[in-house]
């Protein structure tokens, strides 16, 4: 078993509440951070997304240089850069321009979104329908459990049936999006090709197929952590083993496959100057609040953000509580989002906190990264408060 403290870790997309703005959003990542060091977490993470009217975190590497700025010893990094969307030499010199200035304490997570759209498209051709939900009623929004409609329960943790992306990335709005991320003609690179150039320009040792060395400045020789990303046991999963990087497993966006992601990467994994050993660390939707029903309160809009996600329209500003009430989920919906509100850790802290306990042991994670949305700013800092220090009791 893990020991009791494991690392805790955030990450955040920058929402933007209804009614707010994106300076108010960016302002908020700002100040969170700097709670997220006084409360003692281990690494805040900005995740990167494009086109989505309720998140700010769309230039990933910017936003890392300042939330470094504003902190001092919290490591800061990227959950992940999409490299479908980016040169290797780019991120290189991106990231290495940051740890020059904040040297030790960036991290360089890496995603390969390009070349899984690609194989969506090869390998699903025809859309397919969203899966049933994993449970219903009451226990399914606090992850306790599936009552027979779908789903497995592994030592106490829930793993849904898998969502079927498919569908999302076949529409003619997702293929808009990627091809405005790249230039055009340009062609995605194989992901393994593109994490090994990474390596090779930040140690200095890139050469082309045909000779011809090059030098990222800055970015050659910095002290930057690379970590790779993954939602399924295919080739995040491989590429961070065979090159023996840290890996971290999406339990909060794809719950049904985090299993298979660490047990293939751990599977994979070969002792690299980076790690003796596998490094693993998993995802959690998480919202704690002092007692159950203001816990559920503030949770409740989720599932109208996911759904807004998951029918192609890009994550919508974060609604109220009060606007989600008055726009209540039907079936269809519900059906929609389901293992994202069955998996997401809602309630006390000694609640929430037993249950990232059970998530943390049936993947042996080495660290936990917690990512809570709500409406209100204090809200999220008090839920990142209240878990850090249930978390952290004796």
């Amino acid at each position: 078993m893990a020991p009791q403290r494991t690392p805790l870790s955030i990450l955040d997309l920058a929402p933007i509440r209804s009614g707010g703005t994106v300076g108010e959003a960016l302002r908020d990542t700002i100040d969170l951070a700097r709670h997220a060091e006084e409360f003692g977490y281990h690494r805040y993470w900005l995740a990167e997304h494009h086109f989505a009217a309720g998140v700010a975190s769309s230039a990933p590497a910017v936003l890392i240089a300042l939330v470094a700025a504003a902190t001092s010893r919290i490591r800061v990094g990227s959950g992940a850069v999409q490299l479908g969307h980016q040169a290797p030499a780019t991120v290189v010199e991106q990231f290495g321009t940051i740890d020059a200035l904040y040297p030790g304490r960036i991290d360089l997570g890496l995603g390969r979104s390009g070349q899984k759209r690609t194989e969506v498209l090869r390998d699903a051709p025809e859309p397919t329908p969203p899966q049933p939900p994993a449970s219903r009623g009451e226990a399914g929004p606090n992850g306790k459990g599936p009552d027979g409609k779908g789903g497995h329960i592994v030592d106490g943790l829930l793993i849904p049936p898998p969502f079927s992306f498919a569908p999302l990335i076949r529409s003619p709005r997702f293929a808009l999006y990627a091809s405005l991320l790249q230039q055009p003609g340009a062609r995605t690179s194989d992901f393994a090709e593109q994490v090994d150039d990474i390596l090779a320009f930040l140690a200095g040792t890139y050469v082309s197929p045909d000779g011809i060395d090059a030098h990222a400045v800055p970015g050659e020789g910095a002290d930057l952590a690379v970590w790779v990303l993954g939602s399924s046991g295919g080739q995040s999963a491989q590429v961070a083993g065979e090159r023996g990087l840290p890996f971290a497993a999406n339990y909060h966006v794809s719950p049904a496959s985090v299993l298979e992601a660490v047990d293939a990467y751990r599977a994979a994994f070969k002792p690299s100057a980076t790690l003796a050993a596998p490094h693993v660390l998993v995802s959690a939707d998480a919202l704690v609040a002092e007692d159950d029903a203001t816990a559920r309160e503030v949770a409740s809009p989720f599932g109208h953000w996911v759904r807004s996600i998951r029918t192609g329209e890009g994550a919508m500003r974060y609604p109220s509580p009060r606007e989600a009430a008055a726009d209540p989920l039907g079936e269809e919906d519900l059906r929609l989002v389901a293992d994202r509100l069955d998996t997401r850790f809602v309630g006390t802290p000694e609640d929430v906190v037993e249950r990232l306990r059970v998530l943390r042991d049936v993947t042996a994670a080495d660290e936990l990264l917690v990512t809570a949305t709500a409406y209100e700013h204090a809200d999220r800092v008090r839920s990142y408060r209240l878990l850090a220090e249930a978390w952290n009791r004796p």
